[in-house]
């Protein structure tokens, strides 16, 4: 069976983003925002989904790729009797007026490259997840689609009548469409539409240009950094897990979850990747996206919340659409906001920890810091004791969790850092004495016999998660233990090529079947941690080839075939990249050019 691949690219500007199939087609766009309907969904549903492709007559081929060092992307389709032409995909982003532009506007521009192809615009954007079909008005050089919530208008210099009939026409010029959600573009059009794409080239170039990114595979870690980016819905500073709902872990597992939430479980890796890179406006919107969200919330955070905060994401079932490659069901929302789930207390406090003991932010300017700290630590102490679905969010499984109090252990020890630089010694008294509560409760799932830590207290299940105690620094990477632990989970959930499981015991939906790609980075982390530089760089050079033809990862991998499986791609598997990168360039004693 061939490798199953993701055959997009995505583009997007901090307010939406799109998925551009090899074929033209915009196979994903949800607007106004991550979380809202699909106006294309074709990735779900060939016939509901909608349409917006750019075809020739007859067969054809196609490469893509992105403009260097930006999220601007490129579809050349080469036609069967040898003409060609490029269809160049953005998201217009770029700084005007002392502010982002950044709006819900899609531009495409196709331009002939060799020949005269014939081609056909195929333009029919859908609402409410493919429920309703839009009414179609023509204007003189515009087409409005209507019966959403707002306005959809294309603008083109394409004769309209091309395009509302889906008329071959021959490509003898550049030609423009623009898409706009709400309010339409009212400049002229192809000045404008190149002015954006200059503007956008040159803002997503500088930003990397900018970025502090080591030459250790420094190609894959620059395009994780703009897919990173782009994930992040810049209004409330939120970073979702991806942009997707409803691709399947596995083909047939039943596995599809809607992932265009934040979850606060990956806050600290998050950060620490936008750290790395030396980003700290991405890093401050994020501080303040969780600021928001912890004041409001009394006593227990949710694992997960919407982009703007909101906490209710109740999970619905879309029975009439297909599903991806037929996998059902399609999910909209998330059930996993009901659960509990005790390490997100902690992920929370290392996350502030910068603003405490990085010099770049001024702690000083912060008058609420006793407050803060103290408020947090309180969830941490009302939670430490308690059972919990655990990371991986079991549906009807609840254990003391060797990861959740890991990550109480480092938010004690973050809050002990952060209330040392106000000079707070109750609090630092406090933090101390859950930091040793925390411990007990980890050293309540080690197995002497087989040396290693298993996922919760009184089981026998090993889980990749726990490579965190060495990553985090909870097991001394130079000690026996630290060595002894890494062994056995590596006998237990190491897959080929550098791949990792989750775990292989059964779950609520049965044994995964996938890998978890995510899972490999923090192996490989770990390996660099306990000085096993070899394996570490081995392992990551392995994991590279489960991309796809644009450098894009998704969330789960079959060790099998290396096929993608899961949401796509994943903003999580992308910061594992660039964490695991960051970490074995510090451990190099040169710099590695490849």
């Amino acid at each position: 069976m061939a490798r199953h691949t993701y055959q997009t690219g995505i583009i997007g500007n901090c307010a939406y983003l799109a998925h551009i199939n090899k074929n033209t087609n915009v196979d994903w766009l949800c607007w106004p925002k991550f979380d809202s309907t699909f106006i294309f969904g074709g990735l779900l549903d060939k016939n509901k989904g909608g349409e917006f492709s750019i075809l020739p007559e007859g067969e054809f081929t196609s490469h893509q790729y992105y403009i260097e060092n930006t999220n601007v992307l490129c579809t050349e389709i080469t036609t069967e009797n040898g003409n060609k032409y490029r269809v160049t995909d953005f998201a217009p982003r770029f700084y005007h007026n002392q502010r982002y532009y950044k709006a819900l506007m899609l531009i495409r521009k196709v331009e002939a490259l060799e020949g005269a192809p014939r081609i056909k615009v195929k333009c029919t954007p859908v609402s409410e997840y493919g429920q309703i079909k839009l009414d179609v008005n023509r204007g003189s050089n515009h087409i409005q689609y209507l019966g959403g919530d707002e306005r959809i208008r294309l603008t083109t210099n394409i004769p309209v009548s091309y395009v509302f009939d889906e008329q071959y026409f021959v490509l003898n010029e550049c030609k423009y469409l623009v898409m706009t959600y709400g309010e339409p573009l009212e400049a002229p059009l192809i000045s404008t539409a190149d002015h954006f794409l200059r503007e956008t080239t040159r803002y997503w170039q500088t930003w990397i240009k900018h970025s502090s990114i080591a030459t250790f595979y420094q190609q894959y870690v620059i395009r994780s950094a703009l897919a990173l980016k782009i994930h992040q819905f810049e209004d409330t500073g939120a970073i979702i897990a991806a942009s997707t709902t409803s691709l399947p872990e596995s083909d047939g597992s039943g596995r599809n979850w809607d992932y265009r939430y934040c979850w606060l479980r990956d806050t600290y890796y998050v950060l620490t990747s936008l750290n790395h890179i030396g980003h700290f406006e991405e890093m401050e919107k994020y501080f303040n996206y969780v600021t928001d969200i912890s004041v409001s919330e009394d006593f227990r955070y949710q694992p997960l919340y919407s982009i703007t905060g909101k906490s209710r994401l109740t999970e619905n079932i879309l029975e009439d659409l297909d599903g991806y490659l037929g996998n059902k069901p399609v999910r909209v929302g998330n059930q996993a906001y009901e659960h509990i789930q005790n390490d997100i207390y902690g992920q929370v406090m290392i996350s502030l920890l910068p603003l405490y003991t990085d010099h770049r932010f001024i702690f000083s300017e912060r008058k609420d810091s006793a407050r803060w700290i103290s408020f947090v630590l309180g969830k941490i102490e009302k939670t430490i004791d308690e059972k919990d679905a655990g990371i991986w969010e079991f549906r009807n499984m609840a254990n003391i969790h060797c990861y959740s109090n890991l990550f109480q252990w480092a938010g004690a020890s973050a809050a002990e850092k952060m209330a040392i630089a106000i000079n707070n010694k109750p609090l630092i008294r406090k933090a101390i004495s859950l930091k040793k509560r925390a411990a007990k409760h980890i050293e309540s799932c080690y197995d002497p016999k087989r040396k290693v830590y298993t996922n919760s207290a009184g089981s026998s299940n090993l889980d990749a998660s726990t490579l965190q105690l060495i990553v985090m620094h909870y097991l001394d990477p130079d000690s026996k233990r630290a060595k002894d632990h890494l062994a056995a989970l590596e006998k237990e959930l190491k897959a080929s090529k550098g791949l990792f499981y989750r775990y292989l015991y059964k779950d609520d939906f049965g044994k995964p079947k996938t890998t978890f790609l995510i899972c490999a980075f923090w192996y490989v982390e770990a390996l660099a941690t306990v000085g096993r530089l070899d394996d570490a760089r081995k392992e990551f050079e392995n994991l590279l080839q489960f991309s796809n033809h644009l450098l894009l990862f998704s969330e789960d991998v079959d060790e099998n075939d290396g096929s993608q499986w899961g949401n796509f791609p994943q903003a999580y598997s992308h910061v594992g990249l660039m964490n695991a990168a960051y970490r074995i360039a510090m451990k190099l004693d040169k710099p590695i050019f490849l």
